[in-house]
């Protein structure tokens, strides 16, 4: 399934205010309950939930060719483990500063680790 994708800004911001964060070796992750969740099931065809993420990378990361191979990790990292996780949240990923050594398998043990500790697994802990 293709997840949906934040596009508004002050959800981003809302996220990183109020949302919960941890902040792991190569990506930081800010959950957040989505209020609007049971609305946007009702209008989804399928009538399934989900949730909306989001990427937020700063110039800080590097020109224009480095911050998008940074999402890509971060998009295929979360990709792998999006069909184990609860529904109904506001998922924003944040890279660290040594991503750019890391492989999207160290990014999704790096998520793994941190929606593990959010309580975010369906069904409670994942091995």
């Amino acid at each position: 399934m293709k997840y949906t994708t934040i596009k508004e800004h002050h959800l981003y911001n809302k996220t990183f205010q109020k949302g919960n964060r941890y902040a792991g070796k190569y990506v930081s992750v800010f959950v957040l309950r989505d209020f609007a969740a049971k609305r946007l099931q009702k209008e989804n065809p399928e009538k399934k939930a989900y949730n909306r993420f989001g990427v937020a990378v700063t110039k800080k990361a590097g020109g224009a060719v480095q911050r998008n191979r940074i999402k890509r990790i971060l998009r295929a990292g979360y990709r792998a483990v999006e069909p184990e996780l609860k529904t109904g949240f506001l998922i924003v990923l944040s890279p660290r500063m040594g991503i750019m050594e890391a492989k999207s398998t160290d990014v999704e043990r790096d998520l793994r680790r941190g929606f593990e500790r959010m309580d975010l697994f369906r069904g409670g802990i994942r091995p």
